[in-house]
């Protein structure tokens, strides 16, 4: 008995491997850090924008204090044409939109589909431009596109991106609930 418990003492260091090395981590970028938090903003947003049925989507509330706002449409066009302005600057490129029709967004653009075909290429550019974000390239001052006032980093633009898509985003759920539509990120999930 005790022979073989001393072979096995013998034998068990021979047998036992070394782990493994670990794979080296790439080194997490600003840019993809600050893409791991932003990449909600586009699936909420666009969630909502797919949500609304196409024959509402130039509805906008007129009573009371709503008064002269956007139409759920505007606020989609407006949010994708911010999201291609801010992508713009972060990437150091020119904007090709124009800034006269940032507001309410292109008015071109006229049904459903063309609009959320717009907003999902504005996210897709929108979150290249976070992703090129580097601790070097993002504390570059950027001119404020707005006029008059502070100017930006695009660290700054990139934040700004994130508040902006959802200060939005909440009144086009309101505008949805307001319409007997629970927005998608409020319905329940599904039990697995």
């Amino acid at each position: 008995m005790k022979k073989t418990f001393l072979a096995l003492l013998l034998v068990l260091p021979l047998g036992a491997q070394a782990p493994a090395p670990a794979a080296p981590v790439a080194e997490l970028t600003v840019g993809a850090a600050m893409d791991g938090t932003y990449q909600w903003v586009p699936m909420q947003f666009i969630g909502a924008a797919e949500a609304m049925p196409a024959e509402k989507f130039d509805w906008a509330p007129t009573q009371g204090e709503f008064k002269g706002v956007k139409t759920f449409a505007q606020q989609v066009k407006h949010v994708a044409a911010v999201n291609f302005v801010f992508g713009a600057l972060i990437l150091g490129e020119k904007p090709q939109v124009d800034m006269a029709h940032v507001e309410m967004g292109p008015e071109g653009l006229k049904t459903k589909a063309e609009i959320v075909n717009y907003l999902k290429d504005s996210f897709a550019y929108a979150r290249k431009a976070i992703q090129s974000l580097t601790a070097q390239n993002g504390v570059r001052p950027i001119k404020n596109p707005f006029g008059p006032g502070p100017d930006f980093t695009a660290i700054g633009l990139a934040t700004l991106l994130s508040f902006h898509g959802m200060d939005h985003y909440g009144q086009m759920a309101e505008y949805l609930r307001m319409n007997g539509i629970v927005p998608p990120a409020s319905r329940p999930k599904p039990k697995a």
